[in-house]
């Protein structure tokens, strides 16, 4: 993959993608500090901790992470990771998370951000791809997904809690690798 790529929102705003690196770390800190709460809940992790961040960028070093961040305006707008074990029965799976500013959601920056991952994915040899979204949340998420030829393996009824303890369905989505875009 070559970096940084800029990309063409669907409002004419150009965003730059390139790998996370530690010295953004700061800029990581505010752009989920900008994520509002209720957004937040879904994240799996608590990003309004330095210690979540810090350890995501040590974590990133080690190779146990790969991140992708879209700047804009010289912020951080849109956040990207994947990661895979290097042992084990899940070795050849990837399993994804992306964020993006509410400024940006539906401009197709997931969209960019989640070609760029499996692209990556490709690059390291893994097999499937996997995301767990949240029905009623993550909608736009799910559909692209969908389009990028993720598909619906189950469906976990009631198994996500927000903070209200309204429950939540979740999906997992696979999608099988291939050794290049030609086979996709």
């Amino acid at each position: 993959m070559r970096y940084p790529k800029e990309c063409i929102l669907k409002d004419c705003e150009e965003v730059v993608i390139r790998p996370l690196e530690p010295e953004d770390e700061a800029a990581l800190n505010r752009f989920y500090g900008c994520i509002p709460e209720e957004d937040r809940w879904n994240l799996r992790y608590d990003t309004t901790k330095p210690e979540i961040i810090h350890s995501w960028i040590e974590k990133m070093k080690a190779g146990d992470i790969i991140s992708i961040i879209a700047i804009c305006s010289g912020d951080i707008v849109g956040h990207g990771s994947l990661r895979h074990r290097a042992f084990g029965i899940t070795k050849h799976v990837g399993r994804f998370h992306i964020a993006v500013l509410p400024n940006y959601r539906n401009k197709r920056l997931g969209t960019w951000l989640l070609l760029d991952l499996v692209q990556v994915a490709m690059d390291k040899g893994l097999e499937l791809m996997r995301a767990d979204l949240i029905v009623g949340m993550e909608d736009a998420a799910i559909e692209a997904a969908r389009k990028l030829d993720f598909i619906k393996r189950a469906e976990l009824k009631g198994y996500a809690q927000d903070p209200q303890g309204n429950k939540y369905d979740m999906v997992i989505m696979i999608k099988r690798l291939h050794s290049g875009w030609s086979d996709f």
